[in-house]
């Protein structure tokens, strides 16, 4: 098969001593900033934009999925030690895993979860090499029509799927294309949104407006909120699975992968929601169900699996449609931008070798963070004891230094704490930020392609629904929304009802 050459030739560009170093470094980082609770992949890549724009393409990109699924594996060591899930999707392994950390079988847990992960991770990368090519392909018949109803689906599921509810999801969203309007108009050359400072008629950096909303936010929140303390469960055993915990483990692996690449292939994925979905199948299915709220390692071993193939499922439309699916997807891809590189169909055409590379070196990172979690799990679950406050100072003067080096004025640190500000305020009426990043870098892309359709039907909108393509694109973003209205009134209802 064609792609199984690409993906060779893609070993050979990864398999380079420069690109493996790269590959581990971003594993280490990510590894470690899963670890420590409320520092995401999201935040850290946003934090080391800037000062890797001297690095080649292929390099960034290989050290940021690093982070990514490095972040996926550390979560659950803070999950199961701290009962702090790091993101969303590592909730429900502390259910379970936190509950065995207490009975003295952390060990087992962290085992599970590492290889679990190691397990769904090949498996979903295996299932992008082969699906991302096929997706690209078809995606290449899209025209300015599809475009913007593609555009429209990516509205409509991100707003509902990275908020609390659609309402707040969209608020966000138009914050971000609000942001994304400044500067001055490509078509018309007129100023917008610019209210006469000069250094805004370029547009606000996209990198700047990620590292305010994802790490100054966060670091702001805490520092009104306080940072807390909690117990780290502590960690006596060799991270070892006995045989009858790898009985037990191995089917909910393959369970939680099968769950998890599909969904997070998905525009509409995530996630979050085949981690659920596979805690709630190993519950039905076990045969220990006595375990089951005080330590099962089924409901370990399953969400963590189907966490991490949604890790890899999440790549597939970003890579071949340009659409972000999770907080950390809509940082990479404005990683891809910062590099004059924009994901979706052209990408696998234009910037083939880059993309196999990529893909190759999530291969090899796997491996790297199987061989990383086992033996150095006692060195991670240290990094819990770190102080909260020296992170978050850590985190406000790279943030301020990355933002210099990328715009290189003061202008540019006053807008930073500006939209630091707002994402703190954001975040106080529990807005999401994430929906924020997607609306500024989808914004344009989608008033672009609507001039674009419009110019061609000389202002007729009906060309927006000419085609069967752009016609079912449509009915996907109306079934969303539907969805993302009916369900908080379905659960309204049946809370009436009892």
């Amino acid at each position: 098969m064609e792609q199984i050459g690409l993906l060779l030739d893609g070993f050979a560009n990864a398999l380079t001593p420069g690109h493996l170093l790269w590959a581990l470094v971003g594993v280490t980082i990510g590894t470690a900033v899963g670890v420590l609770p409320g520092i995401g992949p999201a935040l850290t890549v946003a934090l080391l934009l800037p000062i890797t724009f001297r690095l080649e393409a292929s390099s960034a990109l290989i050290l940021f999925a690093g982070i990514y699924y490095g972040g996926m594996y550390g979560g659950s060591t803070t999950s199961i030690l701290l009962n702090t899930p790091g993101e969303s999707a590592s909730m429900v392994s502390a259910l379970e895993g936190n509950k065995m950390a207490r009975a003295g079988r952390a060990a087992s847990a962290l085992a599970t979860a590492a290889l679990g992960s190691f397990v769904a991770g090949t498996i979903g990368t295996l299932g992008l090499t082969f699906l991302a090519p096929v997706v690209a392909g078809f995606a290449t018949s899209f025209g300015p029509p599809e475009y913007v109803a593609l555009m429209a689906v990516a509205f409509v599921t991100v707003s509902a799927l990275l908020g609390p509810d659609l309402l707040k999801g969209v608020a966000s969203l138009l914050v971000g294309v609000a942001v994304g309007l400044v500067g001055i108009d490509s078509q018309t050359g007129q100023p917008r949104l610019t209210f006469g400072v000069d250094s805004l008629l370029d547009g606000i950096d996209v990198v700047i407006v990620v590292i305010a909303l994802f790490a100054l936010s966060e670091s702001f929140g805490h520092l009104l909120s306080g940072t807390g303390a909690s117990t780290v469960q502590p960690l006596r055993d060799r991270v070892v699975l006995s045989r009858s915990d790898l009985r037990r483990s191995w089917p909910a692996w393959l369970r939680g992968t099968a769950l998890g690449f599909p969904i997070g292939s998905l525009p509409a994925g995530g996630a979050e929601v085949p981690t659920f979905l596979s805690y709630s199948v190993e519950k039905r299915l076990t045969k220990h169900p006595e375990e089951f709220g005080h330590g099962a390692i089924e409901g370990v071993a399953g969400p963590e699996a189907a966490n991490n193939a949604a890790s890899a499922g999440v790549l597939v439309p970003l890579l071949t449609i340009g659409l972000p699916t999770s907080a950390t997807a809509a940082v990479i891809l404005t990683a891809f931008q910062s590099y004059g590189l924009q994901p979706g169909p052209e990408l696998f055409e234009e910037s083939g070798p880059l993309v196999w590379t990529l893909i190759a070196s999530l291969y090899i990172g796997n491996l790297m963070l199987l061989v990383l979690n086992l033996p150095l799990v006692r060195m991670w679950a240290k990094l819990l004891t770190i102080p909260a406050y020296g992170i978050y100072a850590g985190v406000l003067v790279f943030a301020a230094l990355g933002t210099y080096a990328a715009g290189g004025t003061t202008v540019d640190l006053v807008v930073l704490c500006a939209l630091g500000l707002l994402g703190l305020l954001m975040r106080q009426a529990d807005i999401p930020v994430a929906p924020a990043v997607v609306g500024l870098i989808l914004g344009p892309i989608a008033e672009q392609q609507l001039r674009r359709a419009l110019t061609i039907s000389e202002g007729d909108l009906s060309i927006l629904v000419s085609g069967p393509i752009a016609i079912t694109l449509w009915v996907v973003a109306v079934l969303a929304l539907l969805v993302a209205i009916g369900a908080p009134l379905r659960r309204a209802v049946t809370r009436s009802a009892r």
